[in-house]
């Protein structure tokens, strides 16, 4: 790319500004003067001032469609990660995650201070899923579910009681659950622990972002609308 643009996407300053910088002989790329219209690449050592510039990375967030038997993890060792998955040529880790036996939304980035931002309780980002149990479902489950319920957490060898949460019923054994947590396996715990068995959990929506037009094991970029509200939702 032309050298003004390779200033200006280091967020150092605008390209009319990096081409007075230029001008004034204030730029040097592999330790030579640099002129207008010179061509560089990654690979080259630009300075502004002295002062080395560094391209920031492209922002990347992808949201997948994940299918079951993908494991929502960047451990190469383990056969079914969804960065093998996925396929993506840059290195990329995944927002949260999602049992290996579940379907559904979730997101993969680059960006270590969304991933950090979006995985903090406090912030309660809603993630939306589609249940199927093993039999018919009662009022009585709906409010206890709904309530919160006590389950065991392995990771910190403790029970817990999960938070409120909001539940619709789609069919007789099918409901909808909104969380703002994500204890392992949550939903499948919750259940068992009323004595149901889930026989299918889709994850149909992530923070704001859903999978219409997404099909089963595929994934798509976010668009810049969606990226900016995404900004907007961690900027706190």
């Amino acid at each position: 790319m032309r050298l003004n643009q390779f200033i200006a996407e280091s967020g150092m300053c605008s390209r009319r500004e990096a081409d007075r910088f230029i001008e004034a002989g204030k730029v040097t790329v592999n330790g030579t003067v640099a002129v207008l219209g010179v061509q560089v690449d990654e690979n080259d050592e630009v300075r502004v001032s002295g002062k080395i510039v560094r391209k920031e990375p492209e922002r990347i967030c992808i949201l997948v469609n994940k299918p079951i038997g993908i494991t929502s993890t960047t451990n190469k060792e383990d056969g079914t990660n969804i960065v093998d998955f996925v396929k993506h040529p840059k290195r990329l880790f995944t927002v949260g995650r999602l049992d290996k036996d579940s379907m559904g939304a979730i997101l993969l980035t680059n960006d270590g201070a969304i991933v950090n931002k979006l995985l903090r309780s406090e912030n309660e980002h809603k993630k939306t899923y589609v249940v199927q149990v093993d039999k018919l479902i009662t009022a009585e489950f709906l409010e206890k579910m709904s309530a919160g319920v006590k389950i065991y957490n392995p990771e910190q060898n403790v029970y817990v009681t999960t938070k409120p949460c909001k539940l619709k019923q789609l069919k007789k054994n099918v409901f909808e659950i909104i969380l703002t947590q994500g204890y392992n396996r949550q939903i499948r715990r919750m259940c068992e622990e009323l004595g149901f068995k889930v026989v299918s959990l889709n994850r149909t929506k992530f923070l704001f972002l859903t999978l219409e037009g997404l099909s089963y094991g595929s994934f798509r970029n976010l668009t810049k609308r969606e990226m900016e509200k995404l900004d907007e939702m961690i900027k706190d």
